[in-house]
C-alpha cells in the first residue's frame, strides 16, 4: 500500500507556504522517519531553475529511498523520509525565515539546500549557526575555497565562474587555431553574482587565450528585451557571441537572435541552455548552441538517471546541475548508512569520505567537487560534455554554428 500525505499550511508567522509530504510503502510513525526540510523557489523567478534542477531530484530521491524501505543506519535499519518543504517564493527574506523555522520549529534531521548562487550564500551563516551540513550544489562562486574554510559544514558543488570561463576559453582558443572563428568575442552578463563572476573570470581567460573581447557590456537582472544588446554585439564583428545569463534571458536572447537573423559562428548562453526545454525555446534548432555544464551521455548510469527521471518527473533532467544535485543526496545517504545523523560526523564523512554516484565515484577536494564537465554543446538533439577535452566521455564540438 502507498501511502502520500501532502498539507499545505498558510498563514504561517513567516509567511511562506508549507507542504508536509511523506511518500511511504508503509504508514510509519513520526518516530520512526527521518525528518528532511527545504525550502526552495516554487514560484517567482527562481521557480524555472528550481523547477528543473532541484524539485523533481528531491522528488525523485525521496520516492528512491522510500521505495527501498528508506534511509539506512549504521546498524542496519532503515527510516523512511518525512518531507516538510516551503515555498521561499524566490526571496532570501523568506527562505531565511523558512530555514529557521526548519531548524527549531520543525526541528528536521536535515535541510537540503535551495536553488542558485545568492539562495546558498544567503543561507549559509545560519546553516552553519545551526549545525547542519549545507550542501551547495547549484552555486557557482569564485569564492567556493573561501567559504568551505569559513563553514566548515559546508559543501560548494559546482566550481566557480572561472572554471567555466577558462573552459570556454580553451575551446575558443581551439576553434581560431583550426580557422574556424576569427579570434574576436562579444560578452553580455547578467549584474547578478553568477554574471559578475563568470565575467570577471572571462576577461583574463580571453586573454590569456589570446581572444579579443570586442563587445562587454552587463545588463540588470529581470531584463527582458535583448534586442539592442544583441544589434550591437552583431555590429562588434565578433564570431562568437557569449553571454552569461539566467534562463530567462538565455531563453529570450535564443528567440531574439532567431528573429533577427543573427547567426555568430558560436552561440554560449548561461544557465538554461543545458534544460531540457532549451530544443523547444530554439524551434527545434538548438544544434551547435554552447552552454555551462554537460553530461557523458553515452554513461550506462546516466542514461539509467534519465530515465528514472524523465518517469518520475515527465521530463528529462538539464544536463548540468540536475545530475550533480541527485548525486548530493546519494552521497548525504551513503553518509548516514556509515555514521548516522549526528551533524558532526555527517560532516566529517562528507568532507573525506568517497561515494558512488550517478556522476562517478565522487572525493570532495577541501568540501569542493572538482570533477565537472566546463562546457557542453548541444548535437543531435542531445547536450553532451566538450570540455574538459580530456576527460572521457567528452565529445569533440562542432564549430561553426549551424545557422538557425
Amino acid at each position: 500500500m502507498t501511502i502520500t500525505r501532502r498539507n499545505t499550511l498558510l498563514a504561517l508567522a513567516s509567511g511562506v507556504a508549507m507542504t508536509l509530504l511523506m511518500g511511504a510503502n508503509m504508514a510509519h510513525s513520526a518516530d520512526e522517519t527521518v525528518k528532511i526540510g527545504y525550502a526552495v523557489a516554487k514560484t517567482g523567478p527562481n521557480a524555472t531553475g528550481a523547477g528543473i534542477t532541484t524539485i523533481p531530484n528531491y522528488e525523485l530521491w525521496v520516492k528512491d529511498v522510500n521505495a527501498n524501505g528508506g534511509l539506512t543506519l549504521p546498524d542496519g535499519t532503515q527510516r523512511m523520509i518525512e518531507v516538510i518543504e516551503y515555498d521561499d517564493r524566490s526571496s532570501n527574506e523568506d527562505l531565511v525565515r523558512a530555514i529557521e523555522r526548519l531548524a527549531t520549529k520543525d526541528k528536521v534531521d536535515l535541510i537540503l539546500p535551495p536553488w542558485g548562487t545568492g539562495s546558498n550564500l544567503a543561507i549559509a551563516p545560519l546553516m552553519d549557526r545551526f549545525g547542519y551540513p549545507q550542501l551547495g550544489v547549484t552555486a557557482v562562486t569564485d569564492k567556493a575555497p573561501e567559504f568551505a574554510a569559513r563553514w566548515k559544514r559546508s559543501y560548494w558543488m559546482l566550481g566557480g565562474g572561472h572554471d567555466y570561463a577558462e573552459g570556454l576559453a580553451s575551446v575558443l582558443k581551439d576553434a581560431v587555431a583550426a580557422g574556424t572563428i576569427n579570434n574576436k568575442v562579444a560578452v553580455v552578463s547578467v549584474a547578478d553574482g553568477f554574471g559578475i563572476d563568470l565575467v570577471n573570470g572571462a576577461r583574463p581567460a580571453f586573454e590569456e587565450a589570446g581572444l579579443e573581447i570586442t563587445y562587454d557590456k552587463t545588463y540588470p537582472l529581470g531584463t527582458s528585451d535583448f534586442a539592442a544588446l544583441m544589434a550591437e554585439a552583431q555590429k562588434s564583428g565578433a564570431d562568437s557571441f557569449v553571454a552569461f545569463s539566467y534562463p530567462p534571458d538565455s531563453f529570450g536572447m535564443t528567440k531574439t537572435a532567431q528573429s533577427m537573423g543573427y547567426n555568430p559562428k558560436v552561440f554560449y548562453v548561461g544557465v538554461g541552455g543545458a534544460f531540457p526545454i532549451y530544443g523547444k525555446i530554439a524551434d527545434g534548432k538548438q544544434d551547435g548552441v554552447m552552454s555551462i555544464g554537460g553530461v557523458d551521455a553515452a554513461s550506462p548510469a546516466i542514461k539509467d538517471y534519465f530515465a528514472r527521471h524523465t518517469e518520475s518527473a515527465g521530463a528529462p533532467p538539464d544536463s548540468w546541475a540536475s545530475a550533480i544535485t541527485y548525486a548530493s543526496l546519494e552521497m548525504l545517504a551513503q553518509s548516514i548508512e556509515r555514521v548516522g545523523l549526528d551533524h558532526a560526523r555527517l560532516a566529517e564523512e562528507l568532507s573525506t569520505g568517497t561515494f558512488s554516484t550517478v556522476i562517478g565515484d565522487v572525493k570532495l577536494e577541501d568540501n569542493q567537487l572538482r570533477d565537472l564537465w566546463w562546457v557542453g554543446q548541444w548535437q543531435n538533439g542531445t547536450f553532451v560534455a566538450v570540455n574538459p577535452s580530456s576527460r572521457e566521455g567528452a565529445v569533440a564540438p562542432v564549430v561553426p554554428k549551424p545557422d538557425w
